[in-house]
């Protein structure tokens, strides 16, 4: 009996030492069927670009056995990478096609931008807070991704030396939509942004713009994002 708890100790702790390795490929087929599929969205080319994507490489190493799970993570300076699920259906709401141009407000972690380079012809993706766009750009590079354009500085302005796009996508969420990113969206296109209508209330809305100029609201449906932030001073 002695040898059999001795035994049944020693395998314990050889899995906290060497601990199984874990198959983010099947991690991520999991997530693509059974949070995303399953939940409605079918597009196989929004399918493959999610079996495509390595995820847990853009969520801090601590957290990679994490990374496919059914929920936002933590990443740097008090920002998150969104639930797979919210990422799949942003996506889909834009009506991605190969010869869009795409612009993403709020890199974060570079995940949102890598799926969408997967599915566009361009990516223009801004992000405020220095350190985690510069970070996020040297990940995305290192993957050899050539279409996103990476920039520093204040999303609520957009980025209108390459407008208008057909697609803009914004991963922060402000208290109204910002008329320069209104006026950045192309006749046809099509934002997706969370607005927040209180400290507890957001939603995530759909803004079309038609041949006239004239724009479409449509509720989507309740999110929770981090919060706008604004360049205030210009620094």
């Amino acid at each position: 009996m002695k040898i059999k708890y001795l035994l049944i100790i020693l395998i314990l702790i050889s899995q906290f030492i060497f601990p199984k390795k874990i198959d983010y490929t099947v991690l991520r087929k999991n997530m693509v069927e059974k949070q995303i599929l399953e939940r409605g969205i079918t597009d196989k080319r929004i399918l493959n670009a999610f079996y495509k994507v390595k995820r847990h490489l853009f969520v801090k190493p601590e957290l990679r056995h994490m990374a496919y799970g059914d929920y936002p993570l933590p990443i740097d300076e008090n920002q998150t990478i969104s639930q797979p699920y919210i990422v799949a259906i942003m996506t889909y709401i834009i009506a991605p096609e190969y010869n869009k141009k795409i612009l993403e407000i709020g890199t974060g972690s570079g995940y949102q931008a890598s799926i969408l380079a997967q599915l566009v012809k361009n990516v223009y993706t801004i992000e405020i807070k220095k350190n985690l766009g510069l970070k996020a750009k040297k990940l995305i590079q290192s993957l050899g991704y050539k279409n996103i354009k990476f920039k520093i500085g204040d999303g609520y302005l957009g980025w209108k030396e390459y407008a208008p796009y057909d697609g803009i996508i914004v991963t922060c969420s402000p208290d109204h939509i910002p008329p320069p990113l209104i006026e950045q969206l192309s006749v046809g296109g099509r934002m997706v942004i969370p607005v927040s209508y209180t400290s507890n209330v957001q939603e995530l809305i759909l803004i079309e713009k038609d041949t006239k100029g004239n724009l479409k609201r449509t509720n989507l449906i309740p999110v929770r994002f981090v919060p706008l932030i604004r360049n205030i001073n210009g620094k």
